[in-house]
């Protein structure tokens, strides 16, 4: 018997981005929420089976834990406009998750700069 080949490797990665694109679009544009402020979609993490999402996010202002739990609260809103918008069999259950990636990068550069000043003051 033939071994069944595996769904492509890319296929995950193309949903997600899909995924990535739409919600972006359906939070600047359907979301009316004013809790939910600037955000910026930083990535999307879809299980192999395609139902559940990891959506990590970003903000220039406003309260972390407000948001998170505004964007949690209309993941039934936002995966339905994905359901209108995606063609697959399975639309994945979201989860929103703060991302905390240009926070960490700017301390990083602060403290570069930092030893870099100390290092000139040094010489």
């Amino acid at each position: 018997m033939p071994k069944r080949k595996a769904a492509a490797p890319n296929r995950a990665f193309k949903v997600a981005d899909q995924i990535q694109r739409d919600l972006t679009e359906l939070i600047a544009r359907e979301l009316k929420d004013p809790r939910v402020g600037m955000v910026t979609i930083q990535a999307v993490e879809v299980t192999p089976d395609y139902a559940h999402a990891k959506i990590y996010f970003s903000m220039l202002t406003g309260d972390v834990e407000e948001t998170t739990a505004a964007l949690n609260q209309a993941a039934g809103f936002l995966r339905n406009g994905l359901f209108k918008r995606l063609h697959i069999h399975t639309v994945p259950t979201l989860h929103f998750l703060f991302d905390r990636t240009t926070e960490r990068a700017a301390d990083m550069n602060a403290l570069i700069a930092q030893a870099v000043a100390s290092r000139s003051k040094d010489d």
